[in-house]
């Protein structure tokens, strides 16, 4: 089992600095999820991992000794830009890099076809990667990152162009190689297959990891907040989804919440409330209050936490981080 370790990364370029000490591990099995904006350092430090960039301090490890030559190529690596022979055949291609990788010919042919079928791409073995759909060009370079049966799997925006049936057929990969006991690490901005897939996420921000954790980690960090509906809750109807980050706009609060210290309405639609509290009191003892007087205003047709989704979790961390900063 391979444990991928990365310790205090830096890296300029010139003046700019694209990495400042970044920092996590990858455990045996585990789906690591990369988040963060366009330029954040997420394509770096990959590179950095494949050897592709030399970081200006810091160490990549395996096992816990420093990564090598031989390390590296048992690393199934898919960069955000294809990085596909346009010209060659869907299959000769496949073959070309397994051999690349050390597979004898027959083996090379058979992992090859293994992953093309598995991959849904069987059928386009002939064709010549430029005849294919953005779809499958990416179905091709996923086949690409795992013909050679890697240890360690380092994909840059695997799901990006792709369908529906294909998001189901990489994400069943993706499943399929963590039970196996690979470690993934994966960056995107679809947050909402993170979330599903991923065992942890790290979220870096110039260069920074700002927050790692898994989803109930990061979701700890929050204050915490419940969904209330009480029949007789009057007031303005406002948009607000349950996990709403944005400010809240108190107009038109039902009349039970100022029974509440501290209470904030962050939505509300119709007598469905969105209610946060202050972190650091008891969040136990506060949502009791909450529901009793709820309760003591009318009936009470739901009451439950309202869980923040990582796309709420990450638009916190990274607004907080611009306010801090």
């Amino acid at each position: 089992m391979t444990v991928l370790t990365l310790d205090s990364l830096t890296k300029s370029y010139g003046t700019r600095q694209a990495l400042g000490g970044v920092s996590f591990t990858v455990n045996p099995g585990e789906i690591f999820g990369f988040v963060g904006s366009n330029g954040a350092g997420k394509t770096t430090t990959m590179r950095i991992i494949l050897g592709v960039l030399a970081s200006d301090s810091g160490t990549v490890s395996l096992d816990g000794h420093p990564i090598t030559l031989d390390d590296r190529r048992h690393i199934g690596y898919m960069p955000e830009e294809r990085g596909l022979y346009p010209k060659m055949h869907v299959g000769e291609q496949l073959e070309y890099l397994a051999r690349l990788h050390g597979l004898t010919a027959p083996a090379a042919r058979a992992s090859a076809a293994q992953w093309a079928e598995t991959l849904g791409v069987q059928a386009r073995l002939d064709d010549e990667v430029q005849s294919l759909s953005l779809g499958n060009q990416q179905r091709v370079q996923l086949a690409a990152a795992l013909v050679h049966n890697p240890s360690i799997l380092v994909l840059d925006e695997p799901f990006s162009g792709l369908d529906p049936v294909a998001v189901d057929v990489m994400s069943g990969v993706l499943s399929e190689r963590s039970a196996a006991g690979v470690p993934v690490i994966f960056s995107s901005h679809q947050l909402e297959l993170v979330e599903r897939l991923c065992h942890r996420v790290g979220i870096i921000k110039d260069g920074l990891m700002v927050a790692i954790g898994t989803i109930n980690e990061l979701r700890a960090s929050e204050a915490p907040r419940f969904v209330v509906d009480c029949a007789v809750s009057e007031g303005a109807v406002s948009e607000g989804a349950v996990s709403d980050t944005a400010a809240p706009d108190t107009t038109g609060a039902p009349s039970w919440l100022a029974a509440v210290p501290n209470a904030t309405l962050i939505g509300q639609d119709g007598s469905r409330c969105v209610v946060e509290l202050p972190k650091e009191d008891d969040a136990e003892a506060d949502g009791q209050a909450l529901l009793n007087a709820a309760l003591a205003a009318g009936p009470v047709r739901e009451f439950a936490p309202a869980r923040a989704s990582l796309t709420d979790l990450y638009r916190h961390v990274v607004s907080s981080q611009e306010v801090s900063s």
